[in-house]
């Protein structure tokens, strides 16, 4: 399941999990966004024993934490291990590429 995350959700979310994907995105205007939303609903039932999945809209909802982030370009996906970064991929990556880098991040 992919959850919508916000900023306030930070400290009883990304900190607290083992590990966790966090993709940023700007739904609004960013068509590789759009485009990797789906993908990412998708590996989030597939991976969800092993990981938890967030959406960020850095437009809206995660203002804050996309800017602590340092996230310059979106889709951005981010691997975090109990709140610390540990891996990132830039762009609207395909379906397999993306499973990759999750199975690689596990």
């Amino acid at each position: 399941m992919l959850i919508d995350f916000e900023d306030k959700d930070l400290e009883t979310t990304i900190k607290k999990d083992d590990i966790c994907f966090v993709t940023f995105s700007a739904m609004a205007w960013c068509k590789p966004c759009v485009n990797l939303h789906p993908i990412m609903q998708k590996l989030s039932d597939e991976f969800k024993d092993k990981a938890k999945f967030y959406h960020a809209d850095i437009d809206s909802k995660a203002i804050n934490f996309s800017s602590s982030a340092n996230i310059r370009g979106v889709p951005t996906t981010v691997c975090f291990r109990a709140g610390q970064e540990s891996k990132r991929v830039v762009g609207g990556l395909p379906e397999q590429k993306m499973r990759d880098f999750i199975k690689e991040n596990l």
